[in-house]
């Protein structure tokens, strides 16, 4: 069967609800109070997807959410009708998910029977609350916002609503467009932390013939200035596999992209830092023009006493923090939200995980000792 031409899955399945789902709720339960979307995991909900995305949980799909009363009492009725009278095919794609060897993976197939659809059927409460670990409805606090991964905050945010009959899918994702304005000073602060932290690293790797170890740092450097400039631009940085063309929508993107690739190009230490020390001026030079702090002078410098090229990034973090005037805030570790200071997947796909991390993470400090300084990796290591 010749497969059909692409249809970006934002668009497939904003049609899917409109030609196909809404009809039969209007026939059947006409006037059911209810939502429907496409948000939370796929990569077209973030814009990404292509053909290759049709191998797995991808296609004619969306989130129906109803009343909680009415998700009881019509639920399940609502998911038969959908099953038994949807088309089969929905502008050529199979509306018929089926499983496959992967648990908890489906992919579109040809079906005779009922459909095994993905629409997927809840109230917003439990569909923020397993997406998040947390209702917005009841507000979001500090805890909330340390502990959820940029990811599924881009998952919420990003997509389409393509009806909001209950009122709660518009105001919930303007509330969690974008990060409290002092929230957002350290979510910077401990993002420039982190660049402070290894930009020596690149040439004291290289001067004790270690390449391949300053080839590593500098590329965990170039993922730190590719989310930092995510962050500058208010977008939540997205995982590992769609970070990169994230960044390329990005301000800073066609100037610092050259920087960025020669520098993990390079095969040698000197060039390597040489690339890098560009960046970090372009990158201090955005954030000048932010507004958010004091100027910051942009250029880089030796190591203290080494011959190490250098932003001494933590002035930029400095500067942040001097402008939180949130107690709460200024109290908080330079650790930032949690996929800030770990990347473990097991970890960051559970709510009851981050929460519990986050939580662990910013238990100590007060108000008046404020953010804890820079340790010099000079004193520590040699």
């Amino acid at each position: 069967m010749t497969p059909p031409s692409f249809i970006p899955g934002l668009e497939l399945s904003r049609r899917f609800y409109h030609e196909a789902v809404r009809p039969l709720l209007d026939e059947v339960v006409p006037g059911l109070p209810h939502s429907a979307a496409r948000l939370g995991s796929g990569s077209e909900v973030l814009g990404f997807d292509t053909a290759r995305s049709a191998d797995h949980e991808w296609g004619p799909r969306l989130q129906l959410l109803l009343r909680p009363d009415d998700a009881i009492r019509h639920g399940a009725a609502v998911k038969d009708l959908l099953s038994t009278r949807l088309p089969k095919t929905f502008h050529g794609y199979p509306t018929h998910f089926a499983p496959t060897a992967e648990a908890g993976i489906s992919v579109m197939r040809a079906t005779d029977g009922p459909v095994h659809h993905r629409v997927d059927i809840t109230d917003p409460t439990t569909w923020f609350t397993a997406q998040l670990g947390f209702d917005p409805d009841e507000g979001v606090t500090l805890t909330d916002w340390l502990a959820t991964p940029t990811q599924w905050l881009a998952e919420v945010t990003a997509g389409a609503v393509f009806h909001d009959g209950l009122d709660r899918l518009t105001p919930a994702r303007a509330l969690l467009a974008w990060y409290p304005h002092d929230l957002w000073l350290h979510v910077l602060a401990s993002q420039w932390q982190r660049i402070s932290q290894e930009e020596a690293f690149v040439g004291r790797c290289g001067e004790v013939g270690d390449e391949l170890g300053s080839a590593v740092v500098a590329a965990r450097l170039v993922r730190d200035l590719m989310r930092l400039c995510l962050l500058m631009d208010r977008r939540y940085p997205p995982y590992g596999k769609w970070l990169g063309s994230a960044f390329t929508r990005t301000p800073q993107a066609a100037v610092l992209a050259p920087a960025l690739s020669a520098a993990l190009a390079a095969t040698e230490w000197h060039t390597r830092e040489h690339h890098l020390a560009h960046a970090y001026e372009m990158v201090a030079a955005a954030h000048n023009r932010l507004g958010l702090t004091d100027r910051v002078d942009p250029t880089t410098r030796a190591y203290h006493s080494r011959p190490f090229q250098v932003l001494h990034a933590e002035r930029l973090t400095a500067a942040l923090t001097a402008r939180i005037t949130d107690p709460a805030v200024r109290a908080l570790p330079l650790t930032g939200t949690v996929d800030q200071f770990t990347d473990s997947t097991d970890l960051l796909s559970l709510p009851e995980r981050t929460r519990a991390v986050a939580r662990a993470a910013t238990c100590r400090g007060t108000a008046e000792e404020g953010p804890a300084s820079v340790p010099d990796p000079r004193r520590t290591d040699g």
